[in-house]
């Protein structure tokens, strides 16, 4: 009997991604692409601002909150804790922000018990998120920042900084005068 579970679960699971491979490759027009995953979106999320794109297919659910000029790229949030994604913000592909974690600080068994502590990620304007970068709950990135590919963010991140690494750090600063020109000047992508 374990092993006729077993094997329909991994079935169920197999038809899930065989799906989404089908639906990622049958367009060959982008832009009807970009709408179909756009109003996947728009249905997961809490709000959405206006010019949203999405390109790539994304999970996320009724705890993130999407502003204006929002382009995804494929992005998945686990756990229930709130998501804010900021004005103008691009992503690479495959982001993962992860919202939610064990209680083991306190926890009533080891490794940790059933209680779920929720965390908030806060992304603001103008950032850009590079591919296969992780995003670990309470933390801030700030204005115009920019995340190098590849990043685990597990602390925030100042305005205007360009991160990378495991854990992310700050290794350049964007020049502020240029950024402030552009925004003032609305030359946004």
């Amino acid at each position: 009997m374990w092993l006729f579970v077993r094997g329909i679960v991994g079935l169920i699971k197999l038809l899930g991604e065989l799906r989404i491979w089908l639906v990622e490759n049958s367009f060959s027009n982008k832009s009807r692409r970009q709408r179909f995953f756009t109003k996947i979106v728009k249905k997961q999320v809490a709000r959405f601002g206006s010019d949203l794109k999405v390109n790539e297919m994304c999970r996320l659910n009724k705890h993130v909150s999407l502003k204006n000029n929002v382009n995804l790229n494929g992005m998945e949030v686990q756990g229930n804790g709130k998501v804010v994604i900021g004005n103008n913000f691009h992503s690479g592909k495959d982001i993962l922000l992860i919202t939610q974690n064990h209680n083991w600080k306190n926890a009533k068994s080891i490794p940790y018990d059933d209680e779920y502590i929720l965390t908030n990620i806060i992304i603001e304007d103008n950032v850009w998120i590079g591919s296969r970068v992780t995003i670990i709950g309470n933390t801030t990135i700030g204005e115009g920042s920019i995340i190098q590919a590849g990043s685990v963010v597990v602390n925030d991140i100042p305005p205007l900084s360009i991160v990378g690494g495991h854990p992310a750090t700050v290794f350049s600063k964007r020049n502020k005068e240029h950024y402030d020109k552009c925004k003032k000047e609305n030359l946004v992508m």
